[in-house]
């Protein structure tokens, strides 16, 4: 079972692609696929009504956009250098604790949606990781072990960053590289926990055909149970709130890679849990003054 949205910017429709490969709609459980869901035990209410029959088939499915399978999540949370050959080719060594920044919630784009490029970016870095959604309201964990009862799903993340912005100009702090708007793919599903096995997973991305990064979250330094009780030690997690677990080696900040540029592809994915494809094109400049 994959829930998903499917619709133009604005108008998704919640819907859930059963093991019989048809999506049906789930209009009739939930208005969207967002944190009430998740806290009224959505995901186990959808596995019930597919049993009994209750839901139906959407026809068009296959036409339709994909957008982010999650709405309007409160928090992105992400981890960085969580991979211990990512942090190597930036120079650093493997945290000793998890390193966390945020990412404004509106960076969440639909998995195939365009990439936008700021006015002036000239260090545009792909990194693809594997995105937790919390489904319980989450706080100060006794262990680790605990985390895997507050897990919803998972779904695969772009934390697209602009270098400079983060290196140059955010001055200790990560944020102005990580905000800028459509900086966060999510998609295209988004899987439940109970059938992921999420440290054996095969993670990937290329850009333009080429192979970038190929790796997998057992290499992770910290594991995705560990971060959820680590970061209920700081903060309350909430439902529908996502966490950006780190990248693996292989980004255009390692030196070994151009930054992206307009016209450039980039496809990314996790095993199980989907595959991503974004053009990279010039943000408007009159849309962003305008729009909102």
């Amino acid at each position: 079972m994959e829930l998903l949205r499917l619709g133009p910017i604005g108008a998704e429709r919640p819907c859930v692609r059963a093991e019989d490969g048809l999506v049906y709609d789930l209009t009739s459980i939930t208005n969207d696929v967002h944190g009430e869901f998740f806290a009224a035990s959505g995901i186990e209410r959808t596995r019930d009504a597919l049993v009994a029959g209750h839901l139906p088939v959407l026809p068009d499915a296959e036409s339709l956009r994909v957008g982010a399978p999650i709405a309007r999540p409160m928090a992105v949370l992400c981890i960085g250098q969580n991979y211990a050959a990512h942090a190597a080719e930036t120079n650093d060594p493997p945290p000793e604790k998890p390193i966390l920044f945020f990412k404004h919630p509106n960076t969440v784009v639909g998995p195939n949606d365009d990439v936008r490029i700021p006015p002036g970016a000239s260090q545009v870095d792909w990194e693809v990781e594997l995105a937790v959604v919390i489904g319980r309201r989450t706080r100060y964990l006794e262990s680790p072990d605990q985390a895997a009862g507050f897990i919803a799903g998972y779904a695969v993340s772009n934390d697209v960053s602009e270098r400079r912005y983060q290196m140059q100009e955010s001055l200790g702090q990560w944020s102005k590289g990580k905000c800028c708007e459509t900086f966060n793919p999510l998609g295209p599903t988004l899987v439940p926990a109970d059938s992921v096995p999420a440290q054996e997973l095969r993670i990937w991305s290329t850009v333009n055909g080429e192979p970038r990064q190929d790796s997998s979250t057992k290499d992770m330094v910290f594991s995705v149970n560990e971060l959820v009780w680590h970061l209920s030690q700081f903060l309350v997690l909430e439902p529908g709130d996502v966490i950006n677990t780190g990248t693996p080696q292989g980004v255009a900040l390692s030196g070994r890679f151009p930054y992206l540029k307009a016209g450039d592809v980039v496809e990314m994915g996790i095993s199980g849990l989907g595959t991503q494809r974004q053009d990279l094109v010039p943000a408007s400049i009159k849309e962003r003054q305008t729009s909102g």
